[in-house]
């Protein structure tokens, strides 16, 4: 509920503070004090638009702030968490700063925020009523919540929007699926035929070195095979110069000398000849290895041939091949994989949309019963308020099109003011003091339900005296159980409903003109209906009268 309202320099107010309490408050005053001025004030601080002539002469900034007690569990506090934006848990404070150049800012507790944030945040706090704007009810999402919180279904509507949101993000993939899928159709057809090829190539890990060492050995066989056996020929020679032969010639010749010193030069030599011989040998089975092959060695360079070609198609090095072949399987995988989940996503789906439309149409059956209900209650609050032919209606009209958050219908509030006039809706009403009555009959009848704390009525009386204006003084307190009420008003049948009751002044001085709003106390009260009972002069008579209306009303 609004607990503290600080005006500075706004209009025709230079500096006003106020406290709030939390029944029902009156606001009165005679014609032309400004009793509007102070709601004007609290818009500002909702997200109403702003100009610089609202600030008051001489002053070179206007600056209001409201102070709201909001509930921990309720939607305010739940909006102030999301956005971080929770400075005291039972409480916020709304500032709104308006300078000279035409710049306007706003804050949250303390916070800059958006003018827009203001407006949406505003509206889960307060409900202006009044012959012009800032009247949610004007609006069918207000009336739908409305009607869902009258009818209990506030939970139901919630469940049906959170699956709503959920069909449209599991719709949202599959088409982008989809996309990608139809995007991926060439590229696929360039993957199989890829894959194709290098099945039909069948290249292994390390084949590539495998082949170019095969070739290189087949190619250079015969010439290798040539030197090999001529090298084993030089070593194994009969002819005296060869090394076999010259070393056992000079191991014959020092073999028998008697010198230790020449034993080690004889292992040496000996050793040698041992080497040699090995040699021989290696070279020999080396030689019977060499394969002279042209038939395998075109074999091996066709081979060769196709898996180059290949890697100068994919411009990769030819041990790369098979890497390349996996990334292509994996590839492929991955677009059967996307086309299987096209499967599963649009089997989700379609029962997402039949959770959806068994909850909708039995929300939107539940809705057809309360509406009948709440259009009962609310015709009969307007014949209580003097509008005995008005028939208060609620068109539920089927959506047209798949899905819808809210449900299967729009929620729309008509009214026939007078028999025999077709309903038309609320917004298209003319008169202002109709849809003020309307408005406080509706509200009345929702309130137990309401979720908004704080109800402000600017000149909801219009039109009306005598007993209607009595019952709608008694309305009022009546819907003050439930909520905060602040009613503007110049009838004294209403302003003796009041908890409590503000009285706002215009004094016209030399300097300028003042606006002023004071607290009245019980005496002060009695005195101030006195006045909007008796016109200019106060007589014991209206005194007694308005004694008598205050007594009454406070019962």
């Amino acid at each position: 509920m609004l607990t503290h309202l600080t005006i500075s320099n706004f209009t025709l107010v230079q500096a006003l503070d106020l406290s709030f309490g939390s029944a029902m408050t009156v606001v009165t005053g005679e014609t032309g004090a400004g009793k509007s001025i102070m709601l004007d004030a609290l818009g500002l601080t909702l997200g109403d638009r702003a100009d610089s002539n609202l600030i008051a002469t001489a002053a070179n900034k206007a600056e209001i702030n409201s102070t709201f007690s909001i509930a921990e569990s309720g939607r305010a506090a739940d909006w102030l968490r999301e956005r971080d934006l929770t400075d005291d848990e039972c409480s916020v404070i709304l500032r709104r700063v308006i300078t000279r150049d035409g710049r306007s800012r706003g804050f949250i507790n303390g916070v800059p925020t958006t003018i827009s944030d203001m407006k949406i945040f505003g509206n889960l706090l307060i409900d202006i009523h009044s012959q012009h704007e800032h009247q949610s009810l004007l609006k069918k999402e207000t009336q739908r919540r409305l009607l869902d919180e009258f009818g209990n279904l506030t939970r139901e509507a919630t469940e049906l929007r959170q699956l709503f949101s959920q069909c449209q993000t599991c719709d949202k993939r599959l088409q982008d699926l989809i996309n990608d899928i139809d995007e991926q159709s060439s590229r696929l057809q360039l993957l199989s035929y890829q894959a194709e090829e290098l099945a039909e190539l069948s290249i292994q890990t390390s084949e590539s070195e495998q082949l170019e060492l095969e070739q290189k050995q087949l190619a250079n066989a015969e010439t290798t095979l040539q030197k090999v056996q001529e090298a084993v020929s030089l070593c194994t020679s009969d002819d005296e110069s060869s090394p076999l032969s010259s070393l056992s010639r000079a191991l014959n010749l020092i073999s028998d000398l008697d010198d230790e010193r020449i034993l080690p030069i004889l292992d040496l030599l000996s050793s040698s000849r041992i080497q040699i011989e090995e040699a021989t040998n290696d070279l020999e089975h080396y030689a019977q290895g060499c394969e002279v092959n042209p038939g395998k060695l075109e074999l091996v360079e066709s081979r060769l041939g196709k898996i180059y070609d290949i890697a100068r198609k994919h411009r990769i090095q030819p041990a790369e091949i098979p890497e390349l072949e996996q990334k292509i399987g994996q590839e492929l995988a991955a677009i059967a994989h996307g086309e299987d989940e096209v499967d599963l996503l649009t089997t989700e789906l379609a029962s997402l949309k039949e959770n959806y439309r068994e909850r909708a149409t039995d929300l939107s059956g539940k809705r057809r019963k309360v509406s009948a209900t709440l259009e009962i209650q609310v015709s009969k609050k307007l014949a209580e308020l003097g509008m005995a032919g008005a028939k208060f209606q609620i068109d539920l009209k089927p959506i047209s099109g798949d899905l819808n958050a809210n449900g299967l219908e729009d929620v729309e509030f008509l009214i026939s003011a007078n028999p025999g006039q077709k309903p038309g809706p609320l917004r298209e009403i003319a008169s202002g003091g109709e849809l003020s009555r309307i408005s406080l009959a509706i509200q009345v009848v929702t309130a137990n339900t309401s979720s908004v704390p704080t109800l402000v009525f600017d000149e909801v009386d219009v039109g009306v005296g005598g007993a209607v204006a009595e019952v709608v003084g008694m309305l009022l307190r009546e819907l003050a159980r439930q909520a905060q009420i602040i009613c503007v008003t110049h009838l004294p049948q209403v302003a003796a409903q009041g908890h409590q009751h503000l009285v706002v002044t215009k004094d016209n001085q030399q300097a300028g003109t003042k606006i002023d709003v004071e607290v009245l106390s019980e005496i002060e009260k009695v005195k101030e209906i006195a006045r909007m009972l008796g016109g200019v002069e106060m007589t014991d008579q209206s005194l007694a009268h308005a004694q008598e209306m205050f007594a009454s009303a406070q019962k």
